[in-house]
């Protein structure tokens, strides 16, 4: 039986990012220089398969701090945390390792030197993700607010509207985000912004990628982790940019056929989180239903790397 054609539009870049490598190889150092089991504070980073892989090899995934014994190594989540969480590691003598992207550690330097100047800070993020609780961690209590939308800023309540800044969780929607900022702007003329733009290189290189593909393509799946922000904001850029079908699979069983039936073009991405290997398994299950010519999409190339924290590039 004779395969339907279909143009697979790969975009680039897609998938892990500095940051998550960074991050996976902490875990790893850490299991070859201490030994398994060592603990993680929440998932090293958003995504079922990479989690799974780590746990194999001797990574025991916790929530919080109290889960985890004093004599074994703790690594904090590639997310961030909040100041309260190594400031208790330090009581208990507990040999720890921060694995929060350097791009994350720079937005709460960024809040620290604001409220060190006395500005009051808004945080532009999703309530309840870890990078949010994490970056709001930084300041005391009231120093940091959250909008999650536009319609947020009319609500806010701020101490004084001449010495306030804004922040950004790293993973969000670039369109979303200067709604928000313009809202902001329009409330509060004097806020000062980041010097450099929070949200991430890696985040931006990948919604771009899916606007170039949305254009082309019958379908958009993206591969990635449901409670992965990036990710998430993937399929929201890939609906927003046209493509009337755009959705997130976590691997290649989650594929709805029945929904993709007839398409002649299919755009694929990857969050920021999801490895090469299941972005391979989804293009095999294509090619066993379709005759598949893949279309590399590339908007930018990425050489950033970031390295390990000293504590791990010491002897033990």
């Amino acid at each position: 039986m004779t395969k339907p054609p279909l143009t697979l539009y790969l975009a680039a870049p897609r998938g892990f990012c500095a940051g998550v490598v960074r991050a996976i190889k902490i875990v790893e150092q850490a299991i070859d220089k201490w030994g398994a089991p060592v603990y993680v504070r929440h998932e090293i980073v958003h995504n079922k398969f990479v989690v799974d892989g780590l746990r194999e090899k001797g990574a025991v995934f916790v929530e919080e701090l109290d889960e985890c014994p004093d004599d074994r190594p703790v690594i904090f989540s590639a997310h961030g945390v909040p100041k309260s969480v190594p400031n208790a590691a330090r009581v208990r003598n507990m040999t720890y390792v921060d694995a929060t992207c350097p791009l994350v550690s720079k937005v709460h330097i960024e809040a620290e030197r604001h409220n060190e100047n006395g500005l009051q800070m808004v945080m532009i993020g999703h309530d309840g993700h870890p990078e949010t609780v994490g970056t709001m961690g930084q300041l005391p209590a009231g120093e940091v607010l959250l909008v999650e939308t536009a319609s947020d800023v009319a609500k806010l309540d701020v101490r004084d509207p001449n010495k306030l800044a804004y922040i950004t969780q790293t993973t969000l929607s670039i369109d979303d985000t200067a709604e928000i900022v313009a809202a902001l702007k329009a409330r509060f003329p004097a806020i000062i912004g980041p010097h450099k733009e929070d949200i991430c290189y890696a985040t931006t290189n990948r919604q771009e990628a899916v606007k170039e593909i949305a254009a082309k393509s019958d379908a958009i799946l993206v591969i990635g982790a449901p409670n992965s922000s990036n990710t998430r904001r993937l399929v929201e850029v890939g609906a927003a940019a046209g493509c009337d079908y755009s959705q997130l699979v976590q691997r290649a069983k989650d594929i709805d056929w029945r929904a993709l039936d007839g398409i002649k073009s299919l755009g694929l991405a990857a969050g920021a989180s999801a490895p090469e290997v299941l972005v391979d398994e989804v293009i095999d299950a294509f090619r066993d239903r379709y005759d598949v010519t893949v279309e590399l999409v590339e908007t930018a190339k990425e050489h950033v790397e970031f390295k390990v924290p000293r504590i791990l590039r010491e002897p033990a």
